[in-house]
């Protein structure tokens, strides 16, 4: 495994688009500050195919200290998820998936509906 840095995307993506490293770094770089901005926001990110970002509150709770065994109060803090899309999944997980292109149409879309469990469908009749 290999640690890539930005400034290695910068290069790759420069070359592949044809545009010098200065424009690509300055459009990756705006990219990466409109996540974190969308995020600070309270807004959840949907990039069809790849995946989700949200902004969560996480609740105050008492944690130990393994070494003392002391409890000790976490407070409440926000924080990111992420939860991969299907193509990343594929891709990562080894399946061929063909073209990485990804034809968004920058639309947004509501949260998926939840799949309820086996068993867990609600009757009409008592």
């Amino acid at each position: 495994m290999k640690t890539v840095t930005k400034k290695e995307l910068v290069h790759r993506i420069a070359e592949r688009t044809g545009v010098t490293k200065v424009v690509a770094k300055d459009v990756i770089q705006s990219f990466l500050n409109a996540i974190i901005d969308e995020l600070a926001e309270g807004n959840r990110l949907e990039f069809r195919e790849f995946g989700v970002f949200e902004s969560r509150e996480r609740a105050a709770r008492l944690a130990q200290n393994p070494r003392t065994l002391e409890k000790v109060p976490v407070p409440a803090k926000r924080i990111v998820k992420f939860k991969v899309g299907r193509l990343m999944r594929k891709k990562v997980g080894g399946e061929d998936v063909g073209d990485l292109s990804l034809d968004d149409d920058d639309e947004p879309s509501s949260p998926p509906a939840r799949k309820q469990k086996p068993g867990n469908e609600a009757s009409g009749s008592a």
